[in-house]
């Protein structure tokens, strides 16, 4: 398993799903749809340990994205 980071490339928020999803080298949608879906079937209890995630979570850095992107 790759070290968990926050994705700067594939982000909608803060990076963090699309960091889970190279991490477990899953489609950041499904990820997406899980966390938001737990989100609302918690209450809001994954929501704010989503919050708490995205801010000790460390952001990448431009340089160490992997050989596995492609980019036109």
């Amino acid at each position: 398993m790759k070290k968990l980071y926050r994705s700067q490339s594939d982000k909608m928020l803060t990076g963090l799903c699309g960091g889970i999803a190279r991490a477990l080298n899953i489609d950041t949608t499904l990820i997406r749809l899980l966390v938001a879906a737990a989100a609302f079937f918690s209450f809001g209890t994954v929501a704010i340990l989503y919050v708490i995630a995205s801010v000790i979570v460390p952001k990448e850095t431009y340089g160490s994205v992997g050989s596995d992107y492609d980019f036109y």
